[in-house]
């Protein structure tokens, strides 16, 4: 797509939310039902703008990492805009994962029906203590070589869109055999395949998510090597290669819905008044309005430096990923909790939409890595850089000096 085309893209999708989808959001707190959204894509469809991200050959619109951020902000202005335009987690970043690894075959069976919005996903990584969380080498779901395949046995939790999902990209320790390395490998598998259970399920404060945040227990399931997804053993390599955009496209996604907070909290600050004079006239609020706008718009430039590192150099952007990931959703809270403040009794009732919205963006300082793991990986990445930096640099210095 042309810059020009790109931009026509962002103004149609900009006019369909707030046309088409924001009069049909349903009420504070309230999920979103599979008849209003099948309908509400259909529409989306009609109007060009559904799964923008997706490849071109199996109904997407195709466009780059890079040019993702206006559409998706434009997309994230409603809480369920995104998964009206087939742009929600999980199913966003496996399409991803599966475009990029998936073989031929794969893409038929599991990367086609997902990005027509046929059926949802899950990506099944996280496990209950001391499994898998923050920390992936702790990874205790296993799977065993057998006859043309692999058994799979363990247990995850908090495994976002399970209930409902067709199938699971899921983690597994596997050791290393025929010539492969030992470590982790990802499967494909359908939920309802023999020895998953789906459940019990783990309530959160936010819900847009469709499918919840259940446990996933793997009793034995055979997986056939033609639903290994990638190389056997490579299963962390492969999972930087969906974390760091999926990261990323959160930032998209919870940044629209920042900007209509503050859109919200503008449009009162226009109309209340208050010691004489407008909310929007009062140094206070002034000072929140000022630093929300701060907020947002330094958000949006760390975004498309990492969107545009992704694509040029998909190692050095996913690093960058998790500066953008801390910075974005502690600065998207900010800005909706100022909304909510210079809102005052009406912000915290649901005559607004925003406590459901604080709600929505507070578990991403959790979600796809903490604000504190991803801190401390920055601080080594930057300790190590310079290091490297010294080094070289009295390397040069002996090199110079007789």
């Amino acid at each position: 797509m042309s810059p020009a085309e790109l931009d026509d893209l962002r103004g149609r999708t900009r006019a369909f939310i707030r046309e088409v989808v924001l009069p049909a959001e349903p009420g504070p707190g309230a999920p979103l039902d599979d008849t209003t959204r099948d309908a509400l894509r259909a529409k989306a469809r009609d109007a060009g703008v559904f799964a923008p991200h997706a490849p071109v050959e199996y109904g997407g619109l195709g466009i780059p990492i890079d040019a993702w951020s206006p559409v998706f902000q434009e997309a994230g202005y409603s809480p369920i805009g995104p998964a009206v335009l087939n742009i929600m987690a999980p199913d966003e970043g496996n399409m991803h994962l599966l475009y990029v690894a998936g073989t031929p075959a794969q893409h038929e069976r599991y990367l086609a029906p997902l990005v027509r919005g046929d059926v949802r996903s899950s990506f099944a990584m996280t496990e209950p203590h001391p499994g898998a969380g923050s920390d992936p080498r702790a990874l205790s779901t296993a799977a065993e070589r057998v006859d043309g395949g692999w058994r799979l046995t363990g247990q995850k939790r908090f495994i976002s869109g399970a209930n409902g999902a067709a199938f699971a990209i899921v983690m597994a320790r596997t050791p290393g055999v025929e010539g492969w390395d030992e470590g982790a490998t990802m499967f494909l598998l359908p939920l309802d395949a023999p020895g998953v259970t789906v459940g019990p399920d783990i309530h959160t404060i936010e819900g847009a998510i469709a499918g919840g945040h259940p446990y996933v227990g793997f009793d034995g399931c055979l997986v056939p090597d033609e639903d290994v997804l990638g190389e056997p053993g490579q299963g962390f390599r492969y999972a930087q290669v969906r974390l760091g955009p999926a990261r990323l496209t959160h930032c998209m996604r919870w940044l629209g819905l920042a900007r209509r907070a503050h859109d919200t909290a503008l449009d009162r600050a226009d109309a209340r008044e208050l010691f004489g004079s407008r909310l929007r006239d009062l140094g206070v609020a002034q000072a929140l309005l000022a630093d929300s706008v701060i907020d947002l718009e330094t958000s949006d430039a760390i975004i498309d430096k990492t969107a545009r590192m992704l694509r040029a150099d998909p190692r050095a952007g996913e690093a960058l990923s998790s500066v953008a990931k801390v910075h974005c959703s502690e600065a998207v809270f900010r800005v909706i909790d100022r909304a909510v403040q210079l809102c005052g009794g009406d912000g915290v009732t649901d005559a607004l939409p925003l406590i459901q919205y604080l709600n929505e963006v507070r578990p991403f300082r959790i979600y796809d890595g903490s604000s504190e793991t991803h801190r401390w990986a920055i601080a080594r990445r930057a300790a190590s850089a310079r290091s490297r930096e010294v080094e070289a640099g009295a390397a040069r210095l002996d090199e110079v000096t007789p």
